[in-house]
């Protein structure tokens, strides 16, 4: 435990602490220690040692520095990671604040408001279009190939059909053809963004720039015979909500 989270816990102040220029809210905090011990520890271990491989240390992770990246992980899971539906904004935030202020990290208080609007990715609000409507380019999805094959293919192959035969791939999902569309089915572009952007490449997760993500994403939708359009994809989060994925057109 950082000498920020002692002061609140040994004060036993439960009003907003000041840390690194953020507040720490101990209740917040109080709370996602109960969180963390009933969902988390079995795994990341009760002091954030993690398990490695399997499961990753939480002390002294610089990830948790992104706030998009451990609120994704809980919702959808990652690799040996279960996803955590059930949690909501206020327990996502709870939890949050605890591992990102907990042992030697220090990244400072997290606002439920935060969370609540990268929560909000992962919805389908009534759309304006679907995959089907001509959303990328041909130049945008060949620009992405070229990033695919140097970031992605290792992985979920050149034929983007995954790597299942492959015993240190664990069975790589497809991201190409009926397979994908199936799996991420009624889920909008924003949600396939964000997961991406902070969960790939797996061995350096955010590394790409946002254009380059969506490059990959246009390739990956010419791939599974989604017709190109006149209009590149933007990596604006509020456009990409609005585009939902469809199986079939109809």
């Amino acid at each position: 435990m950082n000498k920020y989270v002692m002061s609140v816990i040994g004060a036993l102040i439960l009003a907003p602490f000041s840390a690194n220029a953020q507040d720490i809210d101990g209740q917040l905090y109080i709370a996602g220690k109960q969180i963390f011990n009933e969902n988390c520890s079995v795994c990341h271990g009760e002091n954030g040692e993690g398990d490695v491989p399997e499961f990753p240390a939480l002390n002294g992770n610089s990830k948790l520095a992104d706030l998009s990246l451990i609120v994704t992980n809980i919702r959808q899971g990652r690799l040996n990671m279960p996803p955590f539906p059930d949690l909501d904004a206020e327990q996502i935030t709870q939890v949050t604040t605890f591992i990102r202020n907990s042992w030697s990290n220090e990244y400072g208080g997290v606002d439920a408001s935060q969370v609540v609007a990268l929560l909000d990715v992962f919805k389908v609000e009534v759309p304006n279009s679907s995959i089907w409507d001509g959303i990328f380019t041909a130049e945008q999805a060949n620009r992405g190939e070229v990033l695919y094959t140097g970031a992605c293919a290792l992985c979920h192959g050149k034929k983007l059909d995954g790597a299942p035969a492959d015993p240190d791939m664990n069975g790589t999902p497809p991201i190409g053809r009926y397979k994908f569309l199936r799996n991420w089915d009624g889920k909008s572009l924003a949600t396939l963004f964000q997961y991406t952007r902070v969960t790939m490449p797996y061995n350096n997760p955010g590394y790409l720039a946002d254009q380059a993500y969506i490059d990959i994403i246009a390739y990956m939708l010419a791939t599974s015979n989604i017709p190109a359009g006149n209009t590149e994809l933007s990596s604006n989060s509020e456009a990409l909500a609005q585009i939902v994925i469809k199986q079939t057109k109809d």
